[in-house]
């Protein structure tokens, strides 16, 4: 019975379930009179159940009652209380409130006395299933085939035993919209109102909402500890504070950063504890972010340097509603930039090959120097290896598993220099970074420096090089904040530094800092007998680089014992890296050289410049191609600059095959 049909002639619907039960069917013309909702339900009782016997109530055992109440938990938990304050309002009116699950069976009752007692009577208490096909017509099975509030009134009932009965109920959906379970008001027929069905349609849809509240807070709840949870494994330190300046988040990770107890921070104004660079504050007034800016944070008036990201916390469209910074030491972004510029410092001594007595001094000394502190000078031609033997006193030093920061000082520009070493604060100059930039003395902190012809620093960079060994600070550009910096220069030359010194370009009180470990490395000329070990060593690499054997013949080696090596190491490597492309058969021949080794010449140091010691045929056909040079192909002229005659000067013109037509005018 539908709230619009009131009021109700409870003899006229006793008639009409009188004909239906005995003949089956009602006239055309009384259907009107009967609820569609309680017409189809009569149809579909009538082929299954018969009016004139009892009902096929179905009670659950104990054990499976109290299973089912378990499952229902929440939602008992939810609807009780709304129930009672249900009965609170009609109690004296004789009528029960009921709540069942999802497929009818009674999870709990409360109401009058009297009519608890009679629904027990009637065996339709807890435990029991009020289905439309064990119990016949009622508002609780029509609620959930239905799925919308339905009122049973007396006769409409299928069952005669529930004909002085009226009962409203409701569907109770979850957010899914699936039937969880169904608020039902029983009383007797004769204070039938159509305000039952409103009151119970209220409170079923009053639960349902609790049911959405409940699951999104679960959720909230869940998606907090999440966010928890991701903030503190996130190894940054991490802060949210709303527009009002309240700390409203704070990590572990933030707390040990800024040494503080992050539990006394939140609920704070974030400014009677942190002060934020003023480069965070004008970004705040902008309201943009900022990233990987590297700052200074004053904790109660305790400096704390990092590198934080800044961002705005935004609510839809709508402007910010508060911010997160997130902080890392800068040490920790250091030991970043080590592990990937620092990455190739792998080389140890007893990687710098050679037997040779001169290359055993050099590693002895190189040893000595590792285990000490200052400056460390390495001297010696260009190709010497001076890189390698850096990088090996490096990891045979303390500071192995810090950084090392290779620089070669001729590739910065003069103008650059300073900037480039010292470093700058954000602002500090036309063009310079917002955020800054750190010095190289901070990059390798607590690692090693490695300055590269060191002869093409600038005097000023010189004079601050000089600052930094002897106080252990540096000074960024545009600031007066000096910072602590623990790192071991080692510098490279190939230069004359004494007579730089001499003449005003090099710095007498640095290159005296470079006086306790002063290693010079010898040409490959002076130390041939090394020369098959470094054969040996880049054959190595070159077999694994080209994924197949490559050797040298025994010519080819007699000849680089014979070659001066001008361009030392280094000259060597690329000689043969070149000639293991060049032979086929993976085997590097004399016709695989560079003509100025494959000559074979033995050198000498003339003049400060290397010069081939030629056979006397090959000097007697010099001395005659400069004199063509000297008298453009004048035989005459030739024999008078040589000291010979005409006939001997034409013999050995034919014996050397030169052509004087190439000298002519």
């Amino acid at each position: 019975m539908q709230p619009q049909q009131y009021p109700v002639n409870v003899e006229e619907l006793k008639r009409l379930w009188r004909t239906f039960v005995f003949t089956g069917a009602v006239e055309e013309e009384e259907k009107d009179r009967l609820d569609p909702v309680i017409w189809r339900s009569w149809q579909r009782c009538s082929l299954r159940l018969g009016a004139t016997r009892h009902p096929h109530l179905t009670r659950l055992n104990p054990a499976a009652f109290e299973t089912i109440r378990t499952r229902n938990r929440p939602l008992m938990e939810l609807a009780r209380p709304i129930m009672e304050d249900i009965h609170q309002f009609i109690e004296g009116s004789r009528c029960a409130v009921l709540l069942t699950d999802g497929v009818g069976c009674v999870l709990d009752m409360v109401g009058d006395a009297d009519m608890v007692e009679h629904i027990h009577a009637l065996g339709c208490g807890p435990g029991v299933y009020w289905s439309e096909g064990r119990m016949g017509t009622n508002a609780i099975g029509l609620a959930l085939l239905e799925a919308m509030p339905i009122q049973v009134l007396g006769p409409e009932h299928y069952f005669p035993q529930y004909h002085h009965l009226v009962c409203s109920a409701a569907p109770i959906h979850e957010v899914s919209g699936r039937i969880v379970g169904v608020l039902a008001l029983v009383g007797p027929v004769e204070h039938a109102h159509s305000h039952s069905l409103s009151t119970v349609m209220a409170a079923a849809r009053a639960i349902s909402n609790q049911l959405q509240t409940e699951l999104y807070l679960k959720e909230a709840n869940r998606r907090y500890s999440e966010l928890r949870s991701v903030f503190e494994a996130i190894s940054e330190g991490i802060i949210s504070w709303n527009n009002r300046g309240i700390v409203t988040h704070i990590n572990a990770q933030a707390g040990e950063i800024l040494g503080v107890n992050p539990t006394s921070l939140l609920g704070r104004p974030l400014q009677t504890v942190i002060r934020l660079p003023d480069i965070a504050m004008d970004a705040i007034e902008q309201g943009r972010e900022l990233r990987d800016v590297e700052g200074t944070l004053h904790v109660h008036g305790r400096p704390i340097n990092c590198v934080f990201n800044l961002r705005p916390v935004r609510e839809g469209m709508h402007g910010s509603i508060g911010y997160l910074i997130t902080l890392r030491p800068i040490e920790q972004v250091r030991k970043l930039v080590h592990r990937l510029v620092g990455a190739q410092a792998t080389l140890t001594l007893d990687s710098v090959l050679g037997e040779s007595t001169p290359m055993r001094q050099v590693r002895r000394q190189a040893r000595v120097a590792a285990q000490g502190r200052a400056p460390v000078l390495l001297r010696g031609e260009d190709g010497v290896g001076k890189n390698p033997l850096a990088r090996a006193i490096h990891n045979e030093s303390p500071r192995a598993k810090g950084p090392f920061i290779a620089i070669n000082c001729l590739a910065i520009p003069h103008e650059l220099m300073l900037s480039e070493f010292l470093g700058y604060e954000g602002g500090a100059f036309s063009g310079a970074l917002a955020e800054g930039r750190p010095s190289k003395f901070e990059l390798a902190d607590r690692g090693t420096l490695f300055l590269d012809e060191i002869e093409s620093l600038t005097l000023e960079m010189q004079a601050a090089l000089l600052q930094v060994i002897d106080t252990g600070h540096v000074m960024r550009l545009g600031s007066t904040r000096p910072i602590p910096v623990d790192v071991r220069i080692i510098a490279a030359t190939s230069a004359n530094l004494e007579q730089l010194v001499q003449e005003g370009h090099f710095s007498a009180e640095l290159y005296y800092r470079f006086g306790v470990f002063n290693i010079w490395i010898p040409p490959l000329r002076e130390h041939p007998e090394d020369i098959p070990l470094l054969v040996e060593r880049t054959l190595a690499r070159l077999r694994k680089q080209l994924g197949q054997p490559v050797e040298v013949s025994d010519e080819v080696l007699s000849l680089f014992m014979r070659y001066p090596w001008p361009g030392n190491v280094r000259e060597l490597e690329n000689t043969l890296e070149r000639a293991a492309f060049i032979a086929e058969d993976g085997v590097i021949r004399p016709e695989h050289l560079p003509p100025q080794v494959r000559q074979g010449h033995r050198w000498t140091l003339d003049n400060g410049q290397l010069q081939p010691v030629l056979s006397l045929e090959e000097a007697e056909r010099e001395a005659i191609v400069r004199a063509a040079r000297a008298c453009q192909g004048r035989v005459t002229c030739m024999a008078q600059v040589l000291g010979i005659s005409r006939t001997t000067l034409w013999r050995k013109l034919k014996l050397y095959k030169v052509d004087l037509g190439e000298y002519r005018e």
